[in-house]
């Protein structure tokens, strides 16, 4: 367990391809809100909020460790969701914070 991420392990599980995620996009650790404890964020995350475990190259210091919650490692790329720039996945990932916040005050 290392506080730094391998960036080369990270293209390794991404993939550098375009059908799967891009290392450095982060916005999967910053849109939605994470109600999963954190090392540094023991109440979790608000949705918008730059997740504390994001580096400054936008990857995840929690990546490959014990402690990244489970709602974190669940999170797959998915084309429609991601789609193909960093600020295509801030606005969908947004969109469906505010859809699913939507539907749990009905």
């Amino acid at each position: 367990m290392t506080d730094q991420t391998d960036v080369k392990d990270t293209h390794a599980l991404c993939g550098e391809d375009n059908d799967n995620c891009r290392p450095g996009c982060g916005a999967c650790c910053i849109a939605p809100s994470i109600s999963s404890p954190i090392p540094g964020m023991p109440q979790g995350k608000p949705a918008g909020v730059r997740c504390e475990q994001l580096d400054q190259d936008n990857l995840c210091r929690l990546f490959g460790d014990s402690r990244r919650p489970d709602v974190c490692y669940q999170f797959t790329f998915e084309r429609t969701l991601c789609g193909t720039n960093r600020q295509q996945a801030l606005e969908n990932l947004a969109w469906l914070e505010g859809q699913t916040l939507s539907t749990l005050q009905r």
